[in-house]
């Protein structure tokens, strides 16, 4: 009987959702995958009652919440990269953890080790653990980024969570970056490095030693074919911030997005270039986004976007041509597919425009990623510009969130996108009137108002 509690059990996981079930189905109920459940052992959990010393020590850890000292934004750690900080909310906040996810090649290990030299240039003890790297591979890297100097950043070529927590107790680091969490491994869990199982303990244990030692952990983990970080979306609530370093490895630039942060403001972004010596920040992504705008070209506008708390003006090009009956394209990059082909038949219906026999391509200048429905009656300009071809007027913005009737609502922090505007030296911009009567015009920019998306291509093609 004295066994009893550490006996094993065998529970099939899926691989893509973390979903458990006491036997093997070929299609996992919690996302549909097909041939996803692997079997892993898993020991007994003990039913007795909580230990009395347990409950002792959980009761006199319990404190008022006023009375408690936050880190505030003097406490924590600043890397120097206003793209990186910006992100984060100000920089690292003590004891957090922070995910950072990303496509194979995309520059996420680049990024780490920047970060982890900028901060220990500044000081603080960076403990670098490498999963998938020697270290002579790590200083190779380094020196290709001229990032070697410091003498406190350490690297740890270690795969066991025991060890690398043992370590990160000897030497009390300030921030710890594992490259990656899918080749940590625990030797409580029966199971590969890599799996669900290995994946919640080793990111449970981490996260439990970052709160004890007052480390903050950066996990890097790989995505899916998805585009989803690979494992279970427990680790996403287990963790504090999750960071998604989003672009195409055939081009230069790279957007670092916050999808989760409970220090600071949500889906806030970062860009950055890629250049022989690392990552190069981008500190004004708005002349990168829309500096390609061509005068004298249907097809093309450009929207002020918000992205987090920050103004970005976007370019949106958009093809319209003749299609072949029975077989008409929808193809969108950047932004949704869904979105366009409600705004391709708003058009039809509200301005009278045949879209149905036509192909449509609509694609974002940068690779950008836009959800901002304020962006709709910029797709839609540039849209009913490719069709009849007709130039939009020039230094000209537009922006706007478009209805099923046709009405163009108003749009959150409207001064924040028309002053970035007036900043670029754009002189006009077409706004919705629902939330503008209290804008008054700019210097050197003119508001025009519309109520709808008829007002709106008047003013575009008048």
């Amino acid at each position: 009987m004295a066994g009893r509690s550490s006996r094993k059990r065998s529970v099939y996981t899926c691989q893509g959702c973390g979903h458990s079930a006491s036997r093997w189905l070929g299609r996992c109920p919690g996302c549909g995958e097909w041939n996803s459940m692997v079997e892993e052992l898993q020991p007994a959990t003990s039913r007795g009652k909580a230990s009395v010393k347990s409950a002792t020590a959980a009761a006199e850890s319990t404190v008022l919440l006023g009375e408690v000292a936050g880190p505030g934004i003097e406490g924590r750690l600043v890397s120097g990269s206003g793209e990186i900080d910006r992100v984060l909310g100000g920089g690292l906040v003590p004891a957090s953890a922070v995910l950072l996810g990303g496509d194979p090649g995309i520059g996420k290990s680049t990024l780490a080790l920047q970060l982890a030299s900028a901060l220990s240039a500044k000081g603080a003890c960076v403990l670098y653990v490498a999963g998938e790297e020697a270290p002579a591979q790590v200083r190779l890297r380094a020196d290709r980024l001229a990032r070697a100097g410091s003498d406190k950043l350490l690297v740890l070529p270690e795969t066991d969570a025991a060890a690398v927590i043992e370590v990160m107790r000897k030497k009390r680091p300030a921030v710890a970056v594992i490259d990656s969490i899918q080749t940590l491994y625990s030797s409580e869990v029966e199971s590969a490095p890599g799996s669900v199982s290995q994946l919640r303990e080793t990111c449970a244990q981490l996260v439990a030693a970052a709160r004890e030692l007052e480390c903050a952990v950066i996990f890097i983990g790989h995505v899916t074919r998805e585009g989803t970080i690979a494992g279970p979306r427990v680790l996403e609530h287990m963790v504090d911030t999750v960071l998604y370093f989003e672009g195409d490895s055939n081009h230069a630039f790279r957007i670092l997005r916050a999808v989760k942060n409970r220090f600071g403001a949500a889906n806030e972004i970062g860009v950055f270039e890629m250049a022989a010596d690392g990552l190069r920040e981008v500190p004004n992504p708005s002349l990168l986004l829309s500096g390609g705008a061509r005068e004298g070209v249907s097809g093309s506008s450009v929207s002020p976007c918000m992205e987090g708390s920050r103004p970005v003006l976007v370019e949106i090009q958009a093809l319209v041509s003749p299609g072949t009956a029975g077989s008409v394209r929808r193809t969108t990059l950047g932004v949704d597919h869904n979105r366009v082909a409600m705004l391709a038949a708003v058009m039809e219906k509200r301005l009278g425009l045949s879209m149905a026999s036509h192909d449509i391509f609509v694609n974002t200048a940068g690779g950008v990623r836009l959800d901002d429905p304020g962006v709709d009656l910029a797709v839609m300009a540039s849209l009913a510009s490719s069709l009849l071809d007709v130039t939009l007027p020039a230094a000209t913005v537009v922006l706007g969130e478009v209805g099923l009737t046709g009405e163009v609502r108003a749009v959150s922090r409207l001064h924040a996108r028309v002053k970035e505007a007036a900043r670029l030296g754009f002189t006009r911009a077409v706004v919705p009137a629902a939330n503008s009567d209290r804008l008054d015009d700019l210097d050197d920019l003119e508001l025009l108002r519309c109520k709808g998306v008829a007002d709106a291509w008047r003013l575009l093609s008048g």
